[in-house]
């Protein structure tokens, strides 16, 4: 009575065996997946692509005096700021441009493109569904255009768009939950947001160093160091068959000597540096003029030396990257951007103030440097200065997109920190241990 049911099993089975059988030949069919699960080799990516999926963000929707109404107080439009009616960038504008970075973060969440383009962060129209928030105050713009001179009355402008802000922030939901931890401020000028920035102290800031602010206010653990905008053009066309021979002078600087702080040491590296005839070391302000003697005179120079100014770091070390000058950094205290994933050991030469300012020292390290190292970092900085590049569209692993990442980079210790104060019934009593 058994007969024909198990005659029908053993056939069913041997079907299913020759089935497998011919699957793992064939490759279709990993067995070790079934089997041994832990033996399933990691998957690998290159440690400079997209993260996927991409960071939601939701940008809050502000009034245009807030950001762009800023590029052209003459200009009255109140639309929308769009896709379509993105206003670009003044081409006039100075050094004010080093601080632009708030302008092409915000423009980088506008554009729609055509969704086949990699990005590290998209725009939400959900809060709901948002990784982060974004607020679009153009605050280094704001202290630029309203508060330069600290004693202006103008000043009071930059004072009450913070009031202002602060007002709308603290009626949205998000910000209470929070308490702004997962909020993301541009901050890249030393003033910007100055007179209120202990207010907003819980959100990510986007910061170019941390050499003004208290590490309560600011600091690397929550904080994102971005590069200043380079203002002098790119050298695209760096195609030279002997680039240490063409680039005659050692050593390039050009730009202000009287700093505050740590930027003493630029007057004293006027004396040490006076005397060599390869080194070129001058006094001069940021005119349209002397921005074009900068970038020059940095496509015909080995090394481009970067000491401290009014804070540790300064436009001229982003500058010297997009000209593939090789930067010489003089700096204690310096944060450099996207450190996790960029070695800046492999393109750039760091000084302490103490070998800097020894007579002697430097440029006989430099002069003595191989040829063959030169030209593997200045290969290096052709490498990697698209990194370094701010633009309307943005395009993949620019400095925009590579922004975007860092702050991806911070969302779990920001998750972390919102999930323990939502539930913490006494103040953070980990804290109050130290």
């Amino acid at each position: 009575m058994y007969g024909k049911p198990t005659l029908s099993l053993v056939f069913v089975l041997l079907i299913v065996l020759l089935l497998i059988s011919y699957s793992i030949l064939m490759g279709t069919v990993d067995f070790r997946s079934y089997f041994f699960p832990m033996l399933q080799p990691p998957a690998t990516a290159h440690p400079l692509c997209a993260t996927n999926p991409p960071l939601g963000v939701y940008m809050y929707d502000l009034p245009r005096r807030f950001n762009v109404g800023m590029l052209n107080l003459r200009n009255l439009e109140q639309t929308p700021v769009t896709d379509r009616n993105w206003p670009p960038w003044p081409k006039n504008s100075g050094l004010k441009r080093q601080h632009s970075v708030e302008y092409w973060m915000m423009g980088s969440l506008l554009y729609e493109g055509d969704g086949a383009e990699e990005r590290d962060a998209v725009r939400v129209s959900d809060p709901e569904m948002a990784d982060i928030f974004f607020v679009p105050f153009f605050s280094s713009l704001s202290f630029n255009t309203h508060g330069h001179v600290m004693t202006d009355p103008e000043t009071e402008i930059d004072h009450q768009l913070q009031i202002d802000l602060l007002k709308f922030l603290r009626q949205s939901k998000y910000w209470q939950q929070s308490g702004g931890g997962d909020h993301v401020i541009p901050m890249t000028h030393p003033n910007a947001f100055r007179f209120l920035r202990e207010q907003v102290n819980a959100s990510i800031q986007i910061v170019v160093d941390f050499g003004r602010h208290p590490r309560t206010m600011s600091n690397i653990s929550k904080d994102v160091v971005a590069p200043y905008v380079h203002i002098v053009d790119s050298f695209t066309d760096d195609d030279s068959t002997d680039p240490f021979e063409s680039r005659t002078t050692l050593l390039f600087f050009h730009g202000r000597t009287f700093r505050k702080d740590e930027g003493i040491v630029r007057v004293k590296l006027v004396k040490i540096l006076a005397a060599y005839d390869d080194v070129h070391y001058e006094r001069s302000v940021a005119t349209d003029e002397n921005i074009k003697v900068s970038s020059q005179g940095m496509r015909l120079s080995k090394f481009c030396l970067h000491p401290a100014g009014d804070t540790p770091s300064s436009c001229r070390l982003f500058d010297a990257i997009v000209s593939h000058c090789v930067p010489v950094i003089v700096s204690d205290q310096i944060e450099l951007p996207f450190e996790d994933e960029i070695d800046y050991a492999q393109f750039s030469i760091f000084f302490s103030f103490e070998e800097a300012l020894k007579p002697g020292y430097m440029v006989n390290e430099l002069r003595n440097f191989p040829k063959e190292k030169w030209i593997e970092m200045w290969k290096q900085l052709k490498k990697i200065s698209h990194h370094y590049e701010f633009q309307y569209p943005p395009r993949k692993e620019d400095a925009v997109n590579m922004l975007w990442r860092q702050v991806k980079h911070k969302l779990p210790g920001v998750k972390l920190a919102v999930h323990r104060s939502r539930r913490l019934k006494v103040p953070d009593w980990w804290r109050r241990r130290r």
